[in-house]
């Protein structure tokens, strides 16, 4: 019942996903062992003149085009997907016997909004426009970020104080690693946790292209998301959403509950360079592999499966590689970007690539990276080229690396 450092082992009872290939885990994991790719041109809203007009989109019947669901909206919408077929599959009923900790996007007002309160403000300075919003109620209720995980606790009826974790692209993973810390801890024997990421507005968009970061592949939209490749030019946004039910193995044995794996250990490393670049030595994403391995009490020839981060563009899947290299020598163990298949969904992705590892240790199977035409041979990793691989190991590794050097990595084993 207890790790090698004498603490609660974490085990996960619940799993549930809602992706761009389906809206429950048996779809996405379906979808996945195809190596079918689920972006597609954007419809809800207008796309003309963006350098990207494609992405991993979740739409529902509320999204009209022109007028789609807020951001708010819909990380509700994909959440309550995501964490009912999560409790459901661990057993639990309501209220949920511990704390919730989700991964969120940084929320802020979207431009319908601002517009409204710039047209009713008196002037153009910040106490003007707050004066003026003091009107509008719905804008502080549906565009905070606090209120879908309000939502998410009342849903639940979990316990204390609900935590929304923003750490950009590692918000996912931070939310597994802060309801890990809790058990180990002892201050919970569950957590109920994941990530939720509704950003793909016309705003946003916008921003990652000037950033030059979002692939220009528009058609056909199958094709553009390439990790490893020679021709990668970007990420694909992506909606998506992840919930998972962490248990102490001592809770989860007590009740009966059937173990679906388990988190055997989380690291993280901050990297200071650059708002979003990473350092040229890779030596920060590399200390966030080495902490989890310490952390989990395993050497690098036991990890045999690695989920990367590997977004498609040119510098940061060169980064990754040489970081893997640096912890695991001349030849690493098969790594693959299921982003591939389902796009970036940023503040989500650490919690839909855990499950995704945990499905591959519990079928034996390796998701492909796809679109692999012309891939990189001078990275020096096998990214398992466009189709599923049979492949028994007991212990994986998902990476998280995030906008302002957030680095967090989980290892998970077969439980």
């Amino acid at each position: 019942m207890k790790d090698h450092r004498g603490r609660p082992r974490v085990v996960v009872t619940g799993m549930g996903l809602v992706t761009a290939l389906g809206r429950d885990l048996p779809s996405t994991w379906a979808g996945l062992m195809e190596g079918r790719s689920g972006i597609r041109p954007i419809t809800r809203f207008n796309t003309t003149g963006m350098r990207s007009r494609i992405g991993g989109c979740v739409d529902f019947p509320g999204d009209v085009p022109g007028r789609p669901l807020t951001v708010a909206q819909r990380l509700v919408a994909l959440g309550e997907l995501a964490l009912d077929e999560a409790v459901a599959m661990a057993g639990l009923a309501k209220p949920f016997p511990g704390p919730l900790s989700l991964g969120l996007p940084p929320t802020e007002l979207e431009w319908p909004a601002r517009a409204g309160i710039m047209l009713r403000a008196q002037g153009t300075t910040n106490r003007d426009l707050a004066i003026a919003s003091t009107g509008m109620p719905e804008v502080h209720r549906v565009q905070q970020v606090v209120e879908p995980v309000r939502h998410f606790a009342a849903r639940y009826g979990t316990r204390g104080f609900p935590q929304a974790v923003t750490t950009a692209c590692a918000s996912g993973a931070s939310a597994i690693q802060m309801a890990v810390e809790a058990i180990r801890r002892g201050e919970t024997d569950c957590v109920l946790s994941g990530g939720c990421e509704a950003s793909m507005t016309p705003e946003t968009m916008i921003r990652f292209s000037l950033l030059q970061a979002l692939s220009a592949r528009n058609d056909p939209p199958e094709t553009a998301s390439r990790p490893f490749s020679l021709t990668r030019d970007g990420f694909i946004m992506g909606d998506g959403a992840a919930g998972l039910v962490l248990e102490s193995m001592e809770h989860a044995t007590a009740r009966g509950a059937t173990i679906l794996g388990e988190i055997l250990g989380v690291g993280e490393r901050a990297d200071t360079f650059h708002r979003t670049r990473s350092s040229p030595d890779g030596l920060a994403i590399s200390g966030a592999v080495e902490n989890a391995l310490r952390d989990a009490g395993l050497d690098a020839d036991a990890i045999g499966y690695i989920n990367a981060h590997g977004t498609s563009t040119p510098e940061n899947d060169k980064m990754e590689a040489m970081a893997m290299h640096l912890v695991f020598g001349e030849i690493c163990p098969p790594i693959s970007s299921t982003k591939s298949m389902l796009g970036h969904t940023l503040s989500a992705a650490g919690a839909i690539e855990a499950v995704i590892c945990l499905l591959a240790l519990r079928h034996q199977m390796l998701p492909p990276t796809i679109n692999q035409t012309d891939t990189d041979m001078a990275l020096g990793v096998d990214v398992v080229p466009n189709m599923a691989r049979p492949h028994g190991f007991s212990a994986a590794l998902s990476n998280s690396f995030g906008f302002g050097g957030q680095n967090v990595c989980v290892v998970l084993g077969r439980g």
